[in-house]
């Protein structure tokens, strides 16, 4: 097959696959050669399980055309935080460095059950701790527009294989902007959708919501068709919602424009870079021309900083403080911080942080009873150095943690908005830049259908897949 498909869009191969234009055996075959040609350059799909994939395609391929799920065999790529059954899940820890789950998290088999064929795991920081893709089981993923430059994490090997035409879709998490960020760093779109939009296997706690999983893709068309294949509400997962009766993709097919639209460059909470601030800027003013009014303002959200880091660290200490008991030398210095700050922690200090996050939800509903979107730049800083494990100051200030500069995106996640990272410009530099779109609670919906709006002004669809910028 050509290898031009990977050039395509996610839908126009999705289509092809409904006509028997091409099999999911075929695209299998474009994708292997193309990971051999490229991913040796950034280090994206470390693990790729071909022979599973193409056992699974063949099956799928028995079925009659119209029963094949809304992926029709497409090719999907997995983050390495989420089990597959039979396929190595390391979670970028030496500790699982040799792990290989019986069964897969449901997400996994609600995907499958829709048509896609899983045919690798995506490179993740440890524990998807910290947004800067590196680990001790199989080293840093580059950013392809610069592979001096991180892609951002913890969804780095996601966004990379997008960006390089080794994946037409891939799933990823957030929690702290952990798809988000490595969108905007390798310029693909990518969401994080509403609490219990994607069902997933509950581990640790039933209620855990700060992370969330989530659709990546090279344009919002093909975010929101991935985002309908992983929606619906299974009994495994007792807080998934069940599907919308109009598809993600008919929102963003459907042209509906925003009438009235907020910009903030920082929240009020954050310093960020001057480029990044005017890029985004420029691409939210940008709304006007589809006749929206445009302002700038935004939600009281000044607590989330303290908020953040209480909440993150007490979901660290519950899913991983007998790690630290038992493996303590096999674990990163940030993760070792993250479940320390979380053991230290009283009941007090819980009590306020949730009560912090009520506060700031209950703001960001009636902020959104003016307001139909929010846009605030994804990332304080363009795509830093490799080598730098985290960004420790932007424009004069020093960041007290090491997940503090992520309070950009971390404060959309506690006031629990749908937010999707939309490629927007690019720096003097040449390295991508990406605007967040946020929509009120459970509107992800009104925020597909906005991005959409916003990517036909700006133009930059199809600016993706790259071959990669090799640079020392």
């Amino acid at each position: 097959m050509s290898q031009d498909l990977i050039r395509e869009t996610a839908c126009a191969v999705v289509d092809k696959l409904r006509s028997g234009d091409v099999s999911p055996l075929e695209l299998l075959d474009v994708l292997e050669k193309r990971i051999k040609e490229v991913d040796g350059k950034v280090n994206a799909l470390p693990t790729q399980c071909f022979d599973r994939a193409r056992t699974n395609a063949k099956a799928l391929m028995q079925k009659p055309a119209g029963a094949r799920g809304l992926l029709a065999g497409l090719p999907v790529p997995i983050k390495d935080l989420t089990d597959v059954a039979g396929v190595l899940n390391t979670q970028g820890s030496p500790i699982f460095k040799d792990n290989i789950p019986a069964k897969s998290d449901l997400m996994v088999e609600n995907l499958e059950a829709n048509g896609a064929v899983v045919y690798a795991k995506s490179n993740t920081p440890e524990f998807g701790a910290g947004a800067n893709t590196f680990n001790e089981v199989f080293g840093a993923t580059l950013n392809p527009w610069d592979t001096t430059k991180s892609a951002a994490g913890s969804s780095g090997g996601a966004a990379v294989a997008l960006a390089t035409g080794m994946a037409w879709l891939a799933q990823g998490s957030d929690m702290g902007g952990s798809l988000r960020n490595p969108a905007a760093f390798c310029g693909v779109v990518g969401m994080r959708p509403s609490i219990g939009r994607v069902a997933h296997t509950p581990k640790s706690g039933i209620d855990r919501n700060l992370g969330v999983v989530g659709p990546m893709a090279r344009n919002v068309e093909d975010l929101a068709l991935l985002l309908d294949a992983m929606s619906g509400d299974y009994a495994d997962d007792p807080l998934s919602l069940p599907a919308p009766t109009t598809s993600f993709l008919s929102a963003a097919q459907a042209g509906k424009k925003p009438k009235r639209i907020a910009y903030s460059p920082d929240l009020g909470i954050t310093p960020v870079d001057p480029e990044v601030k005017e890029i985004t800027r420029k691409a939210a003013e940008r709304f006007a021309e589809a006749g929206a009014i445009v302002e700038e303002a935004h939600p009281d959200w000044r607590e989330a900083h303290e908020c953040f880091h209480v909440l993150r660290a007490f979901d660290f200490a519950i899913t991983k403080a007998n790690l630290l008991r038992t493996k303590r030398d096999m674990l990163k210095p940030e993760v070792i911080w993250n479940i320390e700050e979380g053991l230290k922690l009283t009941v007090d200090q819980l009590a306020r942080a949730e009560a912090q996050r009520v506060g700031m939800t209950a703001r960001a509903v009636e902020f959104f009873k003016t307001y139909d979107l929010l846009l605030v730049p994804t990332t304080i800083v363009p795509p830093f150095p490799i080598e730098h494990r985290y960004v420790a100051e932007c424009a004069g200030k020093r960041f007290d943690n090491y997940v503090e500069w992520l309070g950009i995106v971390y404060a959309i996640t506690l006031a629990c908005c749908p937010a999707l990272s939309l490629p927007c410009g690019f720096t003097a530099s040449g390295l991508p830049v990406g605007v967040q779109v946020v929509g009120a609670p459970r509107a992800d919906a009104q925020v597909i259908a906005g991005a959409k709006v916003l990517e036909d002004i700006l133009g930059l669809r199809g600016t993706t897949p790259i071959d990669p910028k090799v640079k020392n």
